[in-house]
């Protein structure tokens, strides 16, 4: 299957990077200082989401009166920027991501900056492009984060495709009127409303054509 685009948008947790074994060591971290539980952070979903949503939902009115949410989020950034074992480039992000030229793909990620900066270096990636939380006001699954990135790329929403493993993704880029390819490394098939979904972005390549990009999905 070929997609003809201007850009390609990509989630980055999940999509480009492995991180999930960090995340929940420092989520649990986070939550033991406040005095949460591993079940807590059960019945919470975090992924796909900005920090500051979550901290929202797990912590009550009167923590975060006590607290304050600008202290909470910034302790969970400093956690998750301390420890990023294991954390690393699935399987055919690089080579993908070093096929594509310059001015036509970005990372569209739900983590601040500086800690998408850390991960993606850890994994080896590098990003000329970067939306992060800290660039938005409202969250995936609200399509502000993916049109941001279209803009920044002078891109027609309706000609990019955004390549995204969570279902908060594909609805923001539903919302968007962008194309999606999903990739099943965090979620089952079934929960991914894409136009093409596949186990991993080796399946995945794209080449510059005249008018854009052509995106191949193999397999």
């Amino acid at each position: 299957m070929d997609i003809t685009a201007d850009a390609l948008l990509f989630d980055m947790d999940g999509t480009l990077v492995d991180s999930t074994p960090a995340v929940q060591r420092c989520w649990l971290a986070w939550m033991a200082e406040y005095g949460l539980t591993a079940a807590d952070f059960a019945r919470i979903f975090t992924h796909g989401r900005p920090a500051v949503e979550i901290i929202r939902d797990v912590l009550s009115p009167e923590q975060l009166a006590g607290q304050g949410l600008a202290t909470a989020l910034r302790r969970i950034e400093e956690i998750e920027i301390a420890d990023t074992e294991g954390t690393v480039a699935l399987p055919g992000a690089q080579a993908l991501l070093e096929s594509l030229p310059a001015g036509r793909w970005a990372v569209v990620t739900s983590a601040t900056r500086a800690l998408a900066e850390v991960r993606l270096k850890v994994a080896g990636l590098a990003a000329p492009l970067l939306v992060t939380a800290d660039d938005i006001t409202r969250g995936k699954p609200d399509p502000e984060p993916f049109l941001l990135g279209a803009t920044l790329l002078g891109a027609d929403p309706a000609r990019c495709v955004a390549v995204e493993d969570a279902p908060a993704g594909l609805a923001a880029a539903r919302a968007a009127g962008m194309r999606s390819i999903a990739v099943t490394t965090t979620h089952r098939r079934a929960e991914l409303a894409a136009d093409v979904v596949v186990d991993g972005l080796r399946q995945v390549s794209a080449a510059p054509v005249p008018d854009g990009l052509r995106v191949r999905v193999t397999g």
